[in-house]
């Protein structure tokens, strides 16, 4: 396809920082954290569309933010169709692919924004340039909030009149005080609803062994993400047969090559990433689709998120075959966001199909501009 003649020779590229906070503060091994800091990508063609994209920020925005910039060279002047091959250059030519996780986090953004405009172009929404929908709908959990067990159940019956059936808790910070919160918990969800729990590899394998199997008999846990570290997979490998719960693997996915090695070693039975792992959505659908053939499931992970990044990552939902329900989420925790209209996950479990070409989402010019100016003022939301 040739610039010069679809319009989609991509000549405006412009990075804008910006930090939106969450209703309450997120709270887990790894995390301490009272908002979410990530990049906007927007990319303009000759013809004048516009294409939006979000970085993920990770340990330090600015480096992210630096890291786009020097990105923006291999971008601009090229087609907007064509990207794998920017891909290629950005992390050959580049050198990205000797700073692989943060030229992954980086390059997402541009490749977000890269396929909205290539859905714009085609007047496709993104689902669509994937093979189409494989479902009509997604299912997303609840992010619970550590606390007292009254706060647990009082964000449960919430949730629960919302309609959640799915609730996530990080855990491995301590383990009593976990156990009475899983107590909570199920008594007010009820016996059928799902609980998963995240230990962001803070426990040993015997440490592990012990409390899933517990948790599992007292509260019907249906999979703990990342209870040890991911690599080397030896660890998960010892740790299933010892255990009666699925096992899920994020952390140790920072990398194309890293998934590949996780899906063939048989470490996890579920995948929890997305395109900020490996750089693109292409990556992230060929991958799941490679998890499929191996007989795993896939969810798609978030750092935290705005509107854009969750837009993009519904898309895939749809467009894979091995999708497990409870999709992971921050829409229903975040004060606001920088579109137009309301995600419909801010607000219920439940997220349809999006009709819009591209992303399918507007952004809100004036919005972002006051979160950039909040970051400009206050700085990133760090982890900790």
């Amino acid at each position: 396809m040739n610039s010069s003649s679809d319009g989609l020779k991509v000549v405006g590229f412009d990075v804008y920082p910006a930090s939106i906070a969450y209703s309450h503060v997120e709270r887990s091994s790894r995390v301490n954290r009272g908002g979410v800091t990530d990049v906007i990508v927007k990319l303009t063609t000759e013809n004048g569309l516009v294409g939006w994209g979000e970085s993920c920020s990770g340990a330090d925005t600015a480096s992210i933010e630096a890291a786009l910039r020097s990105m923006s060279r291999f971008v601009l002047g090229r087609n907007a169709w064509d990207t794998e091959a920017i891909a290629g250059d950005v992390f050959g030519a580049g050198l990205w692919d000797y700073r692989p996780m943060t030229g992954n986090f980086a390059f997402a953004g541009i490749d977000m924004a890269l396929w909205d405009l290539c859905g714009k172009a085609s007047n496709q929404p993104l689902f669509r340039l994937f093979g189409g929908a494989q479902r009509q709908s997604a299912n997303y959990f609840y992010y619970l909030s550590q606390g007292a067990p009254e706060d647990l159940a009082t964000q449960c019956g919430e949730a629960v009149s919302r309609g959640y059936d799915c609730f996530y808790l990080k855990v491995g910070v301590n383990a009593a005080a976990e156990e009475d919160m899983l107590a909570a918990i199920r008594d007010t969800i009820g016996p059928s609803a799902r609980i998963r729990i995240d230990a962001n590899e803070a426990w040993s394998v015997p440490e592990a062994a012990r409390l899933l199997t517990r948790w599992h008999d007292r509260f019907d846990i249906d999979f703990a993400e990342a209870p040890v570290r991911a690599v080397p997979h030896a660890l998960m490998l010892d740790l299933r047969p010892r255990v009666p719960v699925a096992l899920c693997a994020n952390e140790g996915l920072s990398r194309q090559s890293d998934v590949v090695s996780m899906i063939e070693s048989h470490a996890a039975d579920i995948l929890c990433f997305s395109s900020y792992w490996v750089g693109t959505l292409r990556r992230f659908h060929t991958l799941s689709n490679l998890a499929a053939l191996h007989g795993q499931r896939v969810l798609k992970h978030t750092h935290g998120e705005f509107g854009l990044a969750a837009a993009a990552g519904h898309h895939m939902m749809l467009a894979l075959p091995n999708v497990e329900e409870g999709v992971q989420q921050t829409a229903a925790m975040m004060a606001d966001d920088i579109l137009v209209d309301r995600l419909p996950i801010a607000d219920g479990p439940e997220w349809g199909l999006i009709e819009g070409a591209g992303l399918g989402v507007e952004v809100d010019e004036d919005k972002l501009a006051r979160y950039v100016e909040a970051y400009r003022k206050d700085g990133q939301f760090l982890p900790n």
